[in-house]
């Protein structure tokens, strides 16, 4: 295959002002050529907005923004939208419904464009559908149609924004395999705007997190979820709790007895145990003070030994019930972080 020639992408203290709102204030990113990178936060938290200046559809009031070490955006400089070399997606799809599924993909194309269209249905596993119309495809074709239209001119930078909000739950996690597959198979720089946790987990190499338009954390998603250096960013990379604790080095004394830190920390602090890092173990004596089903797994609440309650994710199957009274412990290694407040 003729792959893409995938550039780095960076951004320096961007800034995007709508009037007195500072949507963007000052965000930073780096991504390497060929990276995939989920842009994560709440509504609001500046993610879109940092991704349409990226485009060229809104301008930065400060800071740089470079595709490839080419100066694309500043306070001074604005390159046109359509002389980035940036690919996007919609959440809409936004496919001509009057064109086939191969017409769709080759829009922008010139001529002799065809073995660059075979060669994408291929990719898509689309393979039988180049004659069909967008309203004879399933949601999840669609995705792919919208996909590969955008890589067909090889774009330097692919521009993903909320790809999987109009799918449901099991085409989701089936949709989220095929695009990071599409992209790693064209070996294309990405960006992709999430507010969905498991996209960006399933999907990134890094993950990029945003709140009040800054990134606050960038890291892997197993640093994420194991050791933000960031406790603000914690819940982004699952169910965050924090014990207070007084840490000694390499350990602390928490209500669920001593843990082993991930990092060196003395002193008072807080420490991040996320609920499924508790196990049944020998160690500290606890009570059930709460159980709920929730599926596969249910959720505790317990009673530690100076009346902390603590949330604890076990299978569904174990036996634990309310009132009951069994042991504990934190095999994982867990981060600290300097006391709340």
């Amino acid at each position: 295959m003729d792959r893409s020639n995938p550039e780095p992408l960076t951004c320096e203290g961007v800034e995007v002002r709508f009037g007195s709102l500072r949507a963007v204030a000052g965000a930073d990113l780096a991504v390497a050529a060929g990276e995939i990178v989920a842009l994560l936060g709440r509504s609001g938290s500046g993610k879109t907005t940092l991704l349409r200046a990226i485009a060229g559809f809104e301008r930065a009031t400060a800071g740089e923004i470079r595709i490839g070490g080419r100066l694309v955006e500043s306070p001074a400089t604005s390159i046109p939208a359509h002389r980035r070399s940036v690919g996007l997606v919609f959440q809409e799809y936004a496919l001509f419904p009057n064109q086939t599924v191969e017409a769709n993909i080759a829009y922008g194309l010139g001529r002799g464009s065809a073995a660059r269209v075979e060669e994408l249905i291929r990719t898509g596993q689309l393979e039988g559908l180049a004659g069909r119309y967008p309203h004879q495809l399933s949601g999840g074709q669609q995705q792919r149609v919208a996909l590969l239209r955008s890589l067909a001119p090889r774009p330097r930078v692919l521009l993903l924004d909320e790809p999987f909000s109009n799918l449901d739950a099991g085409l989701r996690v089936a949709m989220r395999e095929d695009v990071a597959a599409i992209l790693r198979d064209e070996s294309m720089t990405a960006v992709l705007v999430t507010h969905d946790r498991a996209d960006a987990m399933a999907i990134a190499d890094r993950i990029a997190v945003m709140e009040a338009g800054k990134v606050i954390e960038f890291a892997t998603p197993r640093d994420l979820y194991f050791q933000p250096t960031n406790w603000a960013a914690a819940g982004y990379g699952g169910e965050a709790q924090f014990l207070s604790a007084t840490a000694n080095g390499g350990t602390a004394e928490t209500p669920l007895g001593t843990v082993t830190l991930a990092n060196s920390f003395d002193g008072r602090c807080q420490v991040l145990v996320r609920p499924e890092w508790i196990m049944p173990a020998p160690g500290v004596a606890v009570r059930v003070s709460a159980r709920r089903f929730e599926g596969a797994h249910s959720r505790l609440t317990l009673a530690a030994p100076d009346g902390t309650p603590i949330a604890m994710t076990i299978a569904s199957t174990a036996p634990q019930a309310f009132e009951d009274h069994f042991c504990v412990a934190v095999r994982q290694p867990v981060p600290a972080y300097p006391p709340a407040g």
